[in-house]
C-alpha cells in the first residue's frame, strides 16, 4: 500500500505544480462548486495509477487543481463508495495520497437522510460527530506508522475551529444550518422507517453512505476535517408518514441546496488560516 500511495503522489507532482495545502471531496449534487474554482489541472481518475473509478451516478471521477477565492485547493470530483464493491482500502486511498502530497485540511460535503424533527428537506446541516456503522473499519490490518498510529484520537473528528468559523460564515451570509451528528453505513439500500427511528434514538440526526470512512483516515493522518450535509430526505419522524426516496430525487433535492452550501464552503475555505 505505501508504494501504491508514493507511485500515485509521484504521478500527480510530475502532472501538477504547486500542490495545495487543502482539499474538498465533492459529494452527490453538489460538484457544482467546480464552477466557482479557477481550474489550472483536471485528471480523471482513470488515469491516475492505482486509482479506483467512481461508478455512481452524479459523481464524475476528476480530480480537479486550482483556486477558490484566494486559496488553492484540490477537489475530488466523486468518491468512492464501500457499497460500490470497493473494500475500506481503495474507498480511503484519495485521502492517503492527499496526506503523501502534503494535504493538511480536508472539507467534505455528502447528501443525507434527516431523522431530526428540526430538520427540513434542503437544510444544510455541519456534521459536529459521527457514529460509525460501516461493517469493515478503514484501519483494520497492519499499521503503518508512516500512516499514523495504531490507535488515533477519535475526539475531535470534526475540527472545532472550522465549524465555529463556519457557523460566522453562515451568520454573515444570512445562512439557516443545522448541527447534527451523522450516521455513516453501508447501503446502498436507502433506511427503513424503523432504522430511521432508531438511528435517530442512538444519538444521529443525519444518515449516509459516505464520509466516515474518509474523516476515519484523515485523522489518522493528522489532518484537520470539516464536514457538511444536506437534507435531501427525511423519515422516522413522530407524526409524518416516511415518503418514498430515490436517488434523481436526492440529487435533485442536493441540487437546489447547492448555492447554500457552495457559499459557505467558499467563504469558510477563504477565512480559514492553513
Amino acid at each position: 500500500m505505501l508504494e501504491k500511495i508514493k507511485e500515485t503522489a509521484g504521478f500527480i507532482r510530475s502532472k501538477v505544480n504547486n500542490i495545495p495545502k487543502t482539499a474538498i471531496i465533492l459529494g452527490t449534487g453538489l460538484g457544482e462548486l467546480v464552477n466557482h474554482i479557477d481550474i489550472t489541472d483536471v485528471l480523471e481518475y482513470k488515469n491516475i495509477p492505482n486509482f479506483p473509478v467512481s461508478t455512481v451516478e452524479g459523481h464524475s471521477g476528476k480530480l480537479i487543481f486550482g483556486k477558490l477565492g484566494n486559496k488553492r485547493v484540490m477537489a475530488m470530483q466523486g468518491r468512492f463508495h464501500f457499497y460500490e464493491g470497493y473494500n475500506m482500502q481503495q474507498v480511503t486511498f484519495p485521502v492517503r495520497v492527499m496526506k503523501e502530497l502534503g494535504i493538511t485540511t480536508l472539507f467534505v460535503s455528502n447528501a443525507a437522510g434527516g431523522m431530526n424533527p428540526e430538520f427540513k428537506i434542503g437544510d444544510i446541516m455541519i456534521i459536529t460527530d459521527h457514529i460509525n456503522l460501516f461493517p469493515e473499519h478503514p484501519l483494520r490490518g497492519k499499521n503503518y506508522d508512516e500512516l499514523g498510529p495504531r490507535f488515533p484520537d477519535m475526539s475531535e473528528a470534526y475540527s472545532h475551529r472550522l465549524i465555529n468559523d463556519a457557523l460566522k460564515v453562515a451568520k454573515e451570509k444570512n445562512i439557516k444550518v443545522q448541527q447534527g451528528v451523522y450516521i455513516g453505513t453501508q447501503g446502498p439500500t436507502f433506511e427503513t422507517p424503523a432504522e430511521y427511528r432508531y438511528f435517530h434514538r442512538i444519538g444521529g440526526d443525519a444518515v449516509g453512505m459516505s464520509t466516515v470512512p474518509e474523516v476515519i483516515v484523515a485523522n489518522h493522518s493528522g489532518m484537520e476535517v470539516f464536514a457538511i450535509s444536506v437534507i435531501t430526505d427525511l423519515g422516522g419522524i413522530e407524526g409524518m408518514e416516511q415518503e418514498k426516496v430515490s436517488h434523481e430525487e436526492v440529487q435533485k433535492a442536493a441540487a437546489a441546496a447547492q448555492p447554500k452550501m457552495t457559499e459557505i464552503m467558499k467563504g469558510l475555505i477563504n477565512e480559514f488560516k492553513e
